[in-house]
C-alpha cells in the first residue's frame, strides 16, 4: 500500500454516528480536493462538512460548531488571503490550516510566499498542494493539541 494516496489509508472502526468526533470544515472550490480530503479525514475519525466556496464557508460556520478549519487561500469570489482573513476573523479561537497550490517559497523567484503571508494572517499552519495525507493528518493533529481547552486555558493564565 502506498502512503501517497488519500484513498488506500486503512479505515479503523469508528463508533455510531458522529457526536464525539472532531469536526472539521473544509473550505476549497476543487471538488477533487475535497472529495479526497473527506474521504481520508472520515477514515481517521473525523467528522467533515465540505464548503465549496467562501461564502458557504462562512455559513457553515455560523450554523455549526467546528474544531479546526483547512481553507485554500485562493477562491473564487474571495480576494487572494481575503479567505484566511476573513475566516480568522468570524472564529479567532478555531485553529485554521491554510492550503495552497501557488505556495512560492523560491529565493531566486520574484513570487511572494503565500504561505508565510497566511501565518502572518492568523493560519496556525500551512500545507502546499499536493500535500500527503500523512502531512495533512500531522497538521491537523498538532493544531488540535495546540488548540484543546486545557493548553489554551493555560496560556490565557500566563498571558
Amino acid at each position: 500500500m502506498s502512503h501517497g494516496s488519500f484513498f488506500e489509508s486503512p479505515k479503523r472502526e469508528t463508533q455510531t454516528g458522529t457526536e464525539g468526533l472532531r469536526h472539521i470544515l473544509v473550505v476549497d472550490d476543487d471538488p477533487m480536493v475535497c472529495m479526497a480530503i473527506e474521504i481520508y479525514l472520515q477514515r481517521n475519525d473525523f467528522r467533515v462538512t465540505i464548503a465549496d466556496g467562501g461564502e458557504r464557508g462562512l455559513r457553515a460556520l455560523e450554523h455549526e460548531q467546528f474544531d479546526l478549519m483547512i481553507i485554500d487561500i485562493f477562491m473564487p469570489h474571495m480576494r487572494g488571503f481575503e479567505s484566511i482573513r476573513i475566516f480568522h476573523e468570524h472564529a479567532p479561537t478555531i485553529p485554521l490550516i491554510a492550503m495552497s497550490g501557488y505556495a512560492f517559497a523560491d529565493l531566486n523567484s520574484p513570487a511572494p510566499d503565500f504561505l508565510r503571508m497566511a501565518l502572518e494572517l492568523g493560519a496556525a499552519r500551512c500545507l502546499r498542494k499536493p500535500f500527503t495525507p500523512d502531512a495533512l493528518l500531522a497538521a491537523i493533529n498538532a493544531c488540535l493539541a495546540e488548540h484543546r481547552p486545557d493548553n489554551v486555558a493555560a496560556a490565557a493564565r500566563l498571558g
